[in-house]
This record gives C-alpha cells, structure tokens and sequence, in this order.
C-alpha cells in the first residue's frame, strides 16, 4: 500500500461518498461469499499502514467520534482519574438514544491539543481496538468499518485497496 497521507473527516466524508455505491457492492459480494483470505489480507494492509501511519499526527476518531463506553471502561478511567465512580459519571458520562454510555463531549475530554491521550493506559475498550481493521472475521465489520472510511485515513485506504481486489 502506499504512503498514506492525513485527510481531515471534511476530505474524507466527501472521498467515502464519491465511491459509496462502488464500495458497498464490494462489502454486499464480501459478506455474502466471505473470502476466507480477506482476513489475512486487511491485516497485511492494517500492519503495512500502521508501519508508516503515526495515529497522533491525526486523532480524527479522537476529535469527531466517541467510542461506546462499557461498565468497566467507565470504572478503569474514574479509577485512573483517581475519581469516585458517581463523580466521573456525573461529569463526563451521557447516555446516548440507543441507551449506550458515551462521553459528554466532543471531541474528546481526554484529548490534549498534541494529540495524546492523557488517560491512554487507561483507555476505553472501543479506542484500544479502533479502527478494527486487524481483527478476526473481518467480513462480519465491513458496513461498520466502511463507515469509519469518513473518519479514519487508513481504513479509507485499506477499502480503496479491498475495492481494487478482484474478490
């Protein structure tokens, strides 16, 4: 793959757009034959771009989107925050329409303006994993993470090249 360059969640909504129909006729053929390669080939993709990508020269998942938040995440930031559960909910915890827990605000709160996380070890689950494009059973994601295209860079580039595939 080549050298994968920052777009902003602007260039890349509008990018995603042009090639939605092109691409979601690719995703409907994937799931319906599920390739027991592609797995191995968007890891190869995944670990080729994260070779030469740098996530703190973007943070677009940080500043536009918010991960779903467990129990436990909730649990592991109020302790790393040295803050009573009731506190850290109160403060930075809202539940959205479909009953899940998110933060507050957008982007977000942990987000410092060099883009590192100030709560990294202790980061949500949703955030370790982002933006999923080296986990298993990949076919099962691919409406999910051609969604994420509008936000994340890499994945934009990675389904420029599971479209380029002949699959």
């Amino acid at each position: 793959m080549k050298q994968i360059e920052y777009k902003s969640p602007e260039e890349l909504k509008i990018l995603t757009n042009k090639s939605w129909n092109e691409t979601a006729a690719v995703i409907k053929k994937l799931k319906k034959r599920k390739p027991k390669n592609l797995d191995n080939f968007v890891h190869r993709l995944h670990h080729e771009a994260f070779d030469e990508f740098d996530c703190l020269d973007c943070a677009n998942c940080c500043k536009t989107i918010g991960p779903r938040l467990t129990d436990k995440d909730i649990e592991r930031l109020a302790r790393h925050l040295k803050m009573k559960l009731p506190s850290f909910i109160e403060q930075y915890i809202l539940i959205d329409e479909d009953g899940d827990s998110v933060f507050r605000e957008h982007p977000c709160p942990f987000l410092l303006p060099d883009n590192y996380c100030m709560v990294y070890e202790s980061r949500p689950k949703a955030c370790r994993e982002y933006p999923h494009t080296d986990r298993k059973r990949f076919y099962q994601i691919l409406n999910l993470s051609h969604k994420n295209c509008e936000t994340c860079p890499v994945v934009y580039n990675i389904f420029k090249e599971i479209t380029r595939a002949n699959w």
